[in-house]
C-alpha cells in the first residue's frame, strides 16, 4: 500500500479507536443565554467539553434553522452537524461494519498487516498529509477567509502530532479495538444511513456524543488531550457594528498555539458563528437524492 494511503488509513483507524465505549448521554445544562459575542463562542466550546452535541446543534443555529435542519434529517438530506466532520459521508458505514460478526479478528489482522511497526512511513506520510490538505485549504472547498486561516494551522498542529503520535504501536490497538468494536454495537446506530435518519438528529446526535468522549479518552493515549486543549480556548471581542461583529480566538491544539478570528452576528437576540449559520443553512436546503431508476 503506498505510504499516503496507509498513513490515510492508520488516521482513519486511531479515530475510529477513538470511538469506543458507551457512556451515558450528559444531562441537559441549564445555562444563561449569552449576551455578548464572545460569551456565544465559549458556549459552543464548552459544549464540545461535555460531549453534548444535542447542546451544540441547539446553540449553533436560531431555533427555526434548527428546526429545518431536523426536518432536512428526518428526510435523509443531511447529517448536520456531523456534516463538519471529515469523511462524515461514510460514518454510517463505518459504524455498521465495526458491528459485523468478527469485526475484532479482522479489524486487529488489518492492523497487524498494514500499520504494525510502520511508524517511520507513517510519520512521514502524515507530513505529506499535512502538505496537501494545507494546498487544498487554501485554493479549494467552499470556505471563507476567516476559515482557511484558522484550519491551515490547525491541519499543521494535527500533521505535526501525526509525526511523532504512536500510530503503529500494536500494544495500544490490542487494547482498543475489542472496546470499538463493542461500542459500535452498543450505540444502536447500525444500519446505515437509513438509522441516523430514522433516529432523527437529537436521539442520533445523543448517541453520538459518548463516541466523541470516548475519542478524547483513547487519543490522549496517542498523546492527544483534545479536553485539555478545549479548556485553554480563549474568546474575545475584536469590533462590534450593530448585529456583526468579529471575535478572537486563542487556543493551544497538540502544543501548537492556534490564533484566528470569527465573524458573528446576531440574530433575535442570539449571536452566531456566520461560517456556521451559513454551512447549517447550505444543509437545510440540500435538496433529496433521486432515487436511481432501473433501467427499462
Amino acid at each position: 500500500m503506498p505510504s499516503i494511503a496507509r498513513a490515510t488509513a492508520a488516521l482513519m483507524l486511531v479515530a475510529a479507536l477513538a470511538a469506543t465505549g458507551c457512556q451515558p448521554a450528559p444531562a441537559p445544562v441549564v445555562e444563561p443565554t449569552p449576551t455578548e459575542p464572545a460569551q456565544a463562542v465559549e458556549q459552543l466550546v464548552r459544549d464540545l467539553r461535555r460531549n453534548d452535541l444535542v447542546g451544540y446543534a441547539r446553540h449553533a443555529v436560531p431555533p427555526a434553522l434548527h428546526a429545518r435542519l431536523d426536518q432536512a434529517w428526518r428526510e435523509g438530506r443531511t447529517r448536520w452537524p456531523l456534516t463538519e466532520l471529515p469523511l462524515d459521508d461514510r460514518l454510517p458505514a463505518f459504524v455498521t461494519s465495526l458491528s459485523a460478526p468478527d469485526a475484532e479478528k479482522q479489524l486487529l489482522t488489518v492492523y497487524r498487516r498494514q500499520f504494525s511497526g510502520a511508524n517511520a512511513e507513517l510519520r512521514s506520510a502524515a507530513a505529506t498529509l499535512g502538505l496537501f490538505a494545507t494546498q487544498y485549504l487554501r485554493s479549494e472547498g467552499d470556505y471563507s477567509s476567516d476559515e482557511r486561516a484558522h484550519y491551515v494551522q490547525l491541519v499543521g498542529a494535527i500533521s505535526r502530532w501525526g509525526q511523532r503520535a504512536p500510530l503503529g504501536d500494536l500494544q495500544r490497538a490490542r487494547q482498543s479495538i475489542p472496546q470499538l468494536v463493542a461500542a459500535a454495537r452498543q450505540t444502536g446506530l447500525a444500519g446505515g444511513p437509513d438509522r441516523f435518519r430514522d433516529l432523527g438528529m437529537e436521539h442520533s446526535l445523543e448517541r453520538m456524543g459518548p463516541f466523541f468522549a470516548r475519542l478524547k479518552q483513547v487519543l490522549q493515549r496517542y498523546q492527544l488531550d483534545l479536553d485539555a486543549d478545549l479548556g485553554t480556548v480563549r474568546a474575545a471581542l475584536i469590533e462590534q457594528d450593530g448585529d456583526r461583529a468579529r471575535v478572537s480566538l486563542h487556543y493551544t491544539l497538540a502544543g501548537q498555539a492556534i490564533t484566528a478570528e470569527l465573524a458573528v452576528e446576531r440574530i433575535d437576540g442570539h449571536w452566531y458563528l456566520s461560517d456556521a449559520l451559513r454551512h447549517a443553512q447550505t444543509e437545510a436546503a440540500r435538496p433529496a437524492v433521486a432515487a436511481a431508476v432501473p433501467p427499462g
